[in-house]
């Protein structure tokens, strides 16, 4: 190398074959590479000057403000055309009969039986006075009128399919914008712990895109939302939750939240990510890689140009090491204010009917006693059909508990994944909740895709594919063995929800196993990082 050029420059920076190593002035032979130059260094040769790396920084802008646009609009075709979709697929609604399908529709979500309760209210009765509605008095009041209005020549129920396929494009946007926010979070987390490597965006999609699209595209939630079931509105305020914990607004937090838990009672246990997400901030790696890497930093020769400016950006920029008790009050508070408002707007409309017991009784009593055994996707219904009485209240605590013991140690081990592990909650949850349908794993799998990229390395992906494709071909064709031709028993359709039960266990296993191998490596890099 030219003497000239060695005394002009404190520190040059040299691209070799997409390697860059990094040269402190003073000492030739020391020099730092990139990760991914570990494995097959190449050293710079010859005398000519090396390229400069503002040239090519600008130029990587350049082709990534051209490269934004046409992602966006690739982004909203598919959306355009995942409504059309739905649309057509809604004027042939009778044919498919998707509304009557155990699958889709279940005693809390079906639209008919929502339909039952608007005409007991309107005839002055309690909805609750029969043995059909047992839902929300408030979704009632939504979506009661939508099931008695007509459009001529269109088809039944056409206005509430509407709003499915609007809730459906809602949640789609909502889960792009969760990804976004979790996607620029984590790479800055890498960062400060120079591993910015290891993290490479799609060419294509970013995760929140890849989510947003796997939400909408996914047959699950295209049958819940042409078969007329309400999951999709479910769907919505969860989803509006977590959003409003990533973007740090308590309030919004606070609104979905509760009215996702009025709505169906499960998605309660999801304070405690909504909590880490408000006080600790989005998923990062572990805290204690941030605290050994300024602990690193500040045994350096604080002499060197670069040492100072990664401490200093290090302290500007880091993760929330503490937790922060401010935005949990406010989202406690909040929550407090959106229970007593929900609580009185369902006192008002059942005042005269029974009032709030009765709809405590209807709704969360329903769900927490399985008292409709009706075929669904879950595995309670045939066991309570088998059990004896006198057992039966001993398995329901079993059952339920098995959800509530799983809080603590989950929330223990993924503290620093808040959004990860509600996603593991919700998971949990569609497998152990009394009437599963596959809006709940459409959820799932939605939220799933917003870890693709930490998710990369997960086992039994293929396994998992063919089994979700084959149960749900199964599904339908052991139901009509059963109910229909009667050539078959309950055992032949209970067997396809066992198999689904089971495809979902392995799916949170090897995800939580995956995203604690991603920890694990991160560790070990931090730890080997220079």
């Amino acid at each position: 190398m030219q003497a000239p050029f060695a005394n002009s420059m404190l520190t040059s920076l040299i691209t070799v074959n997409d390697n860059t190593w990094f040269m402190d002035y003073g000492d030739t032979h020391h020099m730092t590479p990139d990760l991914n130059c570990l494995s097959n260094p190449t050293p710079f040769q010859g005398t000519e000057q090396p390229p400069v790396a503002g040239d090519e920084a600008s130029h990587e802008m350049e082709v990534k403000k051209e490269e934004k646009p046409s992602k966006r609009s690739s982004f909203w075709v598919w959306v355009t055309a995942s409504v059309i979709f739905r649309l057509i697929l809604v004027y042939f609604h009778k044919n498919l009969n998707l509304s009557s399908r155990p699958e889709v529709s279940t005693p809390l979500t079906s639209i008919r039986r929502l339909a039952e309760g608007y005409w007991l209210k309107q005839s002055s009765m309690s909805p609750y006075a029969g043995s059909m509605y047992h839902g929300s008095p408030l979704l009632l009041s939504l979506l009661g009128p939508l099931t008695v209005q007509r459009i001529q020549g269109q088809p039944n129920h056409l206005l509430c399919s509407l709003l499915f396929v609007l809730a459906d494009v809602v949640s789609a946007v909502l889960i792009r914008a969760t990804g976004q926010k979790l996607q620029t979070a984590y790479s800055q987390s890498l960062k400060l712990l120079e591993l910015d490597n290891l993290f490479r965006s799609s060419e294509i999609l970013s995760s929140g895109d890849v989510a947003s699209l796997v939400y909408l595209w996914n047959p699950f939630t295209i049958v819940a939302c042409v078969g007329l079931s309400t999951s999709p509105i479910e769907n919505l305020v969860i989803i509006l939750s977590l959003y409003g914990a990533c973007t740090r607004l308590p309030s919004l937090a606070a609104f979905g939240w509760v009215v996702a838990t009025h709505l169906s009672l499960y998605p309660a246990i999801l304070i405690v990510p909504l909590i880490f997400l408000l006080g600790y901030g989005l998923d990062a790696p572990p805290r204690k890689l941030f605290v050994q890497r300024r602990h690193g930093k500040g045994g350096d020769n604080p002499s060197s140009g670069s040492s100072c400016q990664q401490e200093e950006l290090l302290n500007q920029s880091k993760p929330p090491l503490t937790f922060s008790w401010k935005p949990v009050m406010h989202f406690l508070f909040w929550a407090s204010v959106w229970s007593v408002y929900v609580l009185a707007l369902c006192s008002l409309s059942v005042k005269q009917k029974g009032g709030l017991w009765e709809m405590f009784k209807s709704t969360y009593g329903f769900i927490l006693t399985v008292e409709d055994l009706s075929p669904n996707m879950g595995v309670l219904w045939y066991f309570f059909a088998e059990v004896f009485d006198f057992f039966r209240n001993f398995f329901l605590v079993v059952f339920h508990m098995n959800i509530v013991f799983m809080i603590l140690p989950l929330a223990i081990r993924l503290n620093h994944r808040p959004c990860f592990l509600a996603f593991v909650y919700i998971m949990i949850s569609s497998m152990l909740k009394s009437y599963p349908s596959v809006g709940d794993s459409a959820l799932c799998l939605g939220l799933f895709g917003l870890f693709i990229f930490e998710l990369a390395d997960m086992q039994f992906s293929f396994f998992l594919f063919c089994g979700y494709v084959g149960v749900s071909l199964l599904s339908p064709v052991m139901h009509n063995l059963w109910i229909w031709r009667g050539t078959g028993n309950a055992n032949f359709y209970y067997a396809t929800a066992m198999a689904f039960a089971c495809f979902q266990i392995v799916l949170v296993v090897q995800s939580t196993s995956a995203m604690l191998n991603h920890d694990r490596k991160l560790r070990k890099l931090s730890v080997t990082k220079p």
